[in-house]
Parts: C-alpha cells; structure tokens; sequence
C-alpha cells in the first residue's frame, strides 16, 4: 500500500479536531457582516482575489494548448496533486479557505437551484453496461439513468422539473446568478484542461463565490459543474437521433469513447460516486439553514460544531467537484487514447476524497439530528408553556381543542366510532360536551366493566338532560417506548370493545400533547376523566373519581358537581359500599352490628371473626361480618376468601371485581378530595378515608358500624384486643350503652399504643399531596422517597 494511502484515515479526525477549536465568527464569516465596499469583495479585487480576472488573462490559446500537449507540465501537475494529499498542513488549508470568505450580506435562496442541479445530475449518472458489448445497439452499452432508480423503474422517476412549473423567484434567482454559474463552468473546464493541481483550482473557484455564504457557493459551484457535465451526457443520449447532436457528438468524441466503454466503466463508477457524495453532503449543509433560527442560534453547542467545520467541508465538497470535472474533461480531451490522464488522481485517492467526503457527510448527520432534537425540545416546551392558555380562550366550538389534542397531522378520520365499528371526524363532537377517557394501554377488564356500566346508566340519564356528552379514549403510548404488534395488538382489543369513540392509533397523538396532558392533569399511567363543554372548556380535570363514587349519580360530571354531592355526603356505611351489595344494605336497613374488616392474615381472621362471634352472643346484639379484603396482594386474599368459605367464618365476596371496587373508590374519595383542595384536617370524611387507608398497608383492620352510622375504625390488634376484653368493659353497657363502651374501650388501646399513619404515592397515581398531616396524631406527616418491588402488586391499588 502507497505509504501516503496509509496516512488518509487519520487526516479527517485530525481536521475535525483543529477545526473545532477555532473561533465561529471567523470561521463562518456571519451573514450580519455586510460589504462595506467593493474593495472586500473577493471577485472584484485583485489584491485579495487573483483570479478575479482568470477569464481574461489565463484562456489564452497558447497556455491552452501547453497544457494539453506539455507532458512535462502534467508529471509537475501530478506531483502538485499527491502534495496536497500527503504534506499540505490543514490548517494552512483552512486559513487560505476562510480567507476567500468575504459575505457581503446578500441571502440567497439557492434551494431552487440545488433541486435543478440534483435532476441534472440525476438524469446525467452515466451507468456502463459491460455485458452486453458485443451485440450492442447504439445506445445498449452506454446508459443515462437517475441513481436513485438503481433497483427501480426508471419511468417511475419523476422530474421535479417536470412536476411544477418553476416558481417566478426561480426564475429571477437564475436570472442574477446565472453569469456567476457561466463564469464558474468556464474557470472549471479551463482549469481542468491547464492546471493539475485540484487545491488550487478549489481555491480559485473559492475566492471567485467568495461574497456568497458557505451553502450558496457549493450549491452555484455544482451548477456549474452540472451545466457542463450535463451537456457532455446529453450528447449520450441524443447523438443518435438528433442531426445537431451527432454532429456535436462527433466533436466531443462521444462514438468513440461508447465503443471504449469497457475500459471506462472503472472511471464512470467512481465518478458517479463521488459526485453523488457531493450531492449528499451539500444536501445535509443545506437543511442547516432550514432550522428555526428562534429555536437553533449559533451558539447552540451541536450547531456551533456543526458551523465549525462547514468551511471544511465546503473545501472538500469543492476538491470533489474538481476531481470530477477533471475526470470527465480527461476522457473528453483524449480522443482516441482512452489510458488514464495525467491530469487525474489516483484510484486510491478518488476512494480517499470519497471517504472524507462522506466522513463529513455523517459527522453533519450526526449534528443535524441532535439540532432536529433541539428544535423538538423547545418547540415541545412552548407548545406545554401555551396548553395551559388553550383551555383559558374562549372558543366558538370545541374543535380547536380537540384538534390539537387528537389530531395533529390533520388526519380527516381520526377517530374509531365504537358503536358502527368505522372511521369518522372530529366533527361528530363538535358542539358536545365530551368525556375524555385518558389512560395507558394496561387499563384492566374490571375498569372497563365498571365504566361501561356506568356509561349506559349515564347515557339514559343524560336524554333527560339538556347537555348532551360523548366519551372519547385517548391512549397514551410512552414516545421512548417502541410500539411492538403486542401492544398494538391490545390496542385493537380494548378499542373494539369500547361503545364509545377511540382515538383511530395512539401515533395520533403527539408527544407534546401527552406531556402536557401529564403537566396540566397529572396523568401517569391510571386512568383519568376531564370533562371539556361544548366550547372546549375543562369542567373536571378528572371526573373518573366521581364516576367510581357515585356512579351515574354523578352525571354531568363537572366539578360543580362533585363539590355539590360532597356537601350532601356523611360519613356512613352506604358511602363505602353503596350500592354494590344488597345483602350489606339489607343489614343496614335492619339497623343490625356490622362488622367490614380486611387484611391478608388468616391466623388473624379467625381469632377476630371468633372472638367477635363470643363478643355478640355476650352482649346479645344482632352482629354481621363481611370481609373486604386488601388493595394489594390479591393471590393473598384469595387464598383468605377460600380460607373463610371453607371454615364459614364469615360473610365476603365472591366476586374479587367487588374487592377491587371497594378500594377503588375508597382511594377515589381521598383523590377527588385532594383535586377539589379539600383535604384539611377538620373534614371528617377525610380523616377516616386517610385511616382506613392507612390501616389496610399496615396490615389487618376492622370497621364498626350500627346499620349505616360508622362506630369506630381501627387498627386490628386494637379491634382484636377489644373483643377478647369485653369482660373489662362489658360493665359499662348497662348504663353507656354498646357503642359508647365498645368506641371508648377502643379508643384508650389505640391512644395507650400511639399508633400513626403512614401512605404511599405511587407516581402513577398523578396527583401528589405536598404535604399530608397525620390522621391519628395531626402531626404534619415527613415524605420519603421508597422504591418498592413486588411482584403481585402493581401500586397503591390494583385491579383484581
């Protein structure tokens, strides 16, 4: 291997690095910095730009002919060539390309342009077929064909010239650059022809698109490469059926070189290479300039990097081209000696300049990614700022809302009607007050059972109601989770099932959207309800604890609602079981004892249930029990209810639904109390939702009630310790009363023990109290950070 071969991976990690280090300003040469006179441009001053006047004074037909027919000129122009590969110091090479960079202000919009330069160089790749030269038409051996149709139908292809009329700006940006592209052709081709040095005719071509910005002079270089380049390929393609052609033809040698095209293949090939590196990497600089500059300033650190190396990266894109152009003019020139020019470089260093450019080409990538993810974060940050604000306007109808918060991409059938089993608008919510359903895809059955209940129960309500409402399910997918068939798959189940309207696929909700509905309404990962009217405007930040409350009771489920059957709310028995069980509620209406206790400890279920059974036929009173479980470890009380099943210990559930239920609403009491700021420590309500809680995490508990007047609620030992004292206390029921003694007895263990309550927030229950004081002793309650793993629970409450 050439020892100069060796030595090219490492110049591009090197560039980079020396690069990077220098100032940006310098460097990029800031657009705010206009001309201050004629004297700064580079195309117009000879003292700063010696080839301002190349077109004059070096196309002289002598120093034409030199250089085509000096060998002795092409070996030192060869030597030139191997020198700026192997000695030439980067950052020699950077300070002679910042120098010919002298912007004057003008913007240009050169993307129009590049879409031209891309159609020409499209249809201009020139592809060798060299199977089939020996029984070859005219045109069988030689192909023009766009490289992006390399494993397609190339009549598929479509121009972007011939898809749209160019615009009147096209046409006016062409018009005033149109000399500079004819200037940077002919200063090519000539260059190509006389001097073998690509550094210095890279420079030349510099220092003449020195006034223009780094984008803008790749882009009107490339024009000019593909003016001749097209030209030369044209000639391909017509020679044969257009008299002009041929006969242009003829004079570029196009005959003669199809009938060597075996031997040019080699040269074509890395021609439409490294050409199409050029055009990638010119590619990638341009989107640069196509980022929000509010968002992406140059100080941004993956910007600055970026704009750090462009002047490289133009240098590069620039020794490209020149290898190109020179190549092509090579072949032309030859005539019948088709050998390789002395003009050209090197295999070996074609592949090296390729392997630079497209080294440039992925750090720019890189780079622009990382300034796409900029731009995403901010964007995604002013849109959360402004969500808050969408819900304090006034709107003519609720469509604005719901299309920012379904339908982002303006899908004209964005929803699933539950109900027909088809695709329809957003217009069948228009003017409804609509229920938004938000939740993972997790949502159990038992949720779901129970909100279809409450559905049809509300709807039959509602016909007799002015407002009329609709459910929408928002599914939220974590962004930074890959949607698998699996989950799509459960997807698809959930949203058939539901009566109601679904959104069509959770793609269709943007990440912006879903964080701001965390920010605003505190989803996590449990299932939420807000409630919107007809005009867009939020009625419930979640209206789903009402719902497991009360039921269709709760329609229309605003939280003038709830704060109206809180005010008519006790604390009773028929709060927390309402009306899930008839035979509780016949217990209730025969003013009988009853006892609802829970936990998971057997041992501690038969002493309560036999102790409470000896307390009864003592004191002769008429007493019920009925086991409610646990909000967590449901293999556990399973394993409890078939315990008390078998030995008839009590009264319990057989449906778990009913235990999930229960808790489920005991935890929503707690939460709509919470969301309507209605958890200070003089609300009764709130302190025994808060020890009930409480109680079922430590372990077993015991409740007391006279038909629907709650007795007392206390921890088991205390409850337990109660029953197996009756004797100690039994004397005061004569003149108290049972339920004066049995609550005072209680009351002087639970005191005498010092017992205080303890919760647990999961993150997925969304809202989070600040701070909590304690229920037993109203000290204010220390917050800890736990980190829990079970793997037969799922938070604070599980669905059975």
């Amino acid at each position: 291997m050439n020892p100069m071969q060796q030595q090219q991976p490492h110049l591009v990690a090197q560039q980079l690095l020396d690069l990077s280090s220098k100032p940006l300003q310098h460097l990029m040469g800031l657009r705010d910095k206009p001309m201050m006179n004629s004297m700064a441009n580079p195309m117009m001053n000879p003292m700063v730009n010696p080839m301002a006047n190349t077109m004059h004074t070096t196309r002289l037909p002598n120093q034409m002919a030199t250089s085509v027919h000096n060998p002795l000129m092409h070996q030192q122009n060869r030597s030139k060539n191997n020198y700026i590969f192997s000695a030439l110091d980067d950052n020699v090479i950077t300070k002679q390309v910042v120098d010919t960079h002298l912007p004057d202000g003008n913007d240009v919009d050169v993307k129009p342009l590049l879409d031209i330069v891309e159609d020409i160089i499209r249809y201009a790749t020139i592809n060798v077929d060299s199977t089939s030269l020996k029984n070859r038409t005219e045109h069988s051996s030689w192909k023009l064909i766009p490289y992006e149709a390399e494993h397609t139908d190339v009549g598929k292809v479509e121009s972007k010239l011939g898809s749209k009329p160019h615009e009147m700006n096209t046409v006016v940006m062409l018009n005033s650059l149109s000399h500079v592209i004819e200037k940077l052709a002919s200063e090519m081709s000539l260059r190509c022809l006389s001097v073998g040095d690509g550094h210095t005719t890279a420079l030349a071509l510099l220092h003449m698109v020195g006034n223009f910005h780094w984008d803008a002079k790749l882009v009107l270089t490339l024009a000019a490469f593909a003016l001749n380049h097209g030209d030369f390929c044209l000639l391909g393609q017509i020679h044969s059926s257009n008299q002009l052609g041929s006969s242009m033809a003829i004079l570029r040698q196009v005959p003669m070189m199809m009938e060597n095209s075996a031997s040019l293949k080699p040269r074509f090939d890395i021609l439409n290479k490294l050409i199409r590196s050029v055009l990638e990497l010119t590619r990638c600089i341009m989107q640069f300039n196509e980022l929000p500059s509010m968002y992406v300033t140059p100080d941004v650190p993956t910007m600055a990097k970026a704009l750090n190396i462009i002047p490289t990266a133009v240098y590069w894109s620039f020794r490209g081209i020149v290898a190109c152009a020179t190549l092509i003019t090579s072949i032309t020139s030859n005539g019948h000696e088709y050998g390789k020019s002395s003009l050209e470089l090197q295999p070996w260093e074609l592949s090296t300049l390729i392997l630079r450019i497209n080294q440039l080409d992925e750090f720019f990538k890189k780079q622009l990614e990382n300034c796409h993810r900029v731009v995403g974060e901010r964007r995604e940050m002013d849109f959360r700022n402004s969500f808050n604000q969408l819900f304090e306007t006034v709107h003519i109808d609720n469509m604005k809302i719901l299309k920012i918060l379904i339908s982002p991409r303006d899908d004209n059938l964005p929803l699933f009607d539950g109900a027909t089993k088809k695709r329809v608008s957003l217009e069948v919510l228009r003017k409804r007050n609509v229920l938004l359903l938000i939740s993972g895809l997790d949502m159990s059955s038992d949720e779901l059972s129970i909100l279809e209940q409450i559905y049809s129960e509300s709807r039959i309500q509602g016909k007799r109601g002015d407002a009329l409402y609709e459910v929408l399910w928002m599914p939220i997918v974590d962004p930074w989770i890959e949607y698998t068939e699996a989950m799509n798959k459960k997807f698809e189940e959930m949203k058939n099932r539901m009566p109601w309207f679904s959104v069509y696929h959770p793609s269709i909700i943007d990440r912006a959207v879903k964080r701001s509905i965390g920010d605003r309404w505190h989803f996590r990962s449990k299932p939420i309800l807000v409630v919107l009217d007809l005009h867009g405007r939020e009625l419930s930040p979640n209206a789903i604890h009402m719902m497991w409350i009360w039921g269709s009771n709760a329609f229309p489920f605003t939280s003038a609602r709830e704060e109206a059957l809180w005010r008519e709310e006790t604390w009773r028995l028929e709060l927390l079981v309402s009306g899930m069980d008839p035979t509780i509620l016949n217990w209730i209406r025969d003013d009988k004892y009853i006892f609802l206790y829970g936990g998971d400890d057997i041992e501690w279920i038969r002493k309560f249930t036999s102790n409470a059974r000896a307390m009864a036929t003592a004191a002769r009173i008429p007493l019920e029990m009925a086991y409610v479980g646990k909000s967590k470890k449901r293999e556990n009380v399973r394993r409890a209810i078939a315990a008390i099943n078998v030995e008839k210990l009590s009264y319990t559930w057989q449906d778990t639904i009913l235990i999930w239920f229960f808790w489920a609403r005991i935890e929503s009491m707690l939460f709509s109390k919470i969301q309507l700021k209605r958890d200070d420590d003089q609300d009764l309500i709130m302190l025994q939702i808060k020890k009930l809680l409480s109680y079922d995490k430590d372990g077993s508990w015991a409740l007391l009630c006279r038909g629907s007047q709650i007795l007392t609620n206390g921890h088991g030992s205390t409850m337990l310790e109660t029953l197996t004292g009756f004797d100690l206390w039994k004397e005061h029921v004569p003149t108290r009363g049972f339920d004066l003694s049995f609550r005072d007895y209680h009351d002087k263990l639970y005191v005498a023990a010092g017992y205080c309550c303890q919760f647990e927030f999961p993150i997925t229950a969304g809202r989070i109290p600040e701070g909590m004081r304690c229920p037993e002793c109203h000290r204010l309650m220390e917050k800890y950070t736990a980190f829990l793993c079970c793997h037969d629970q799922t938070g604070l409450l599980e669905p059975y």
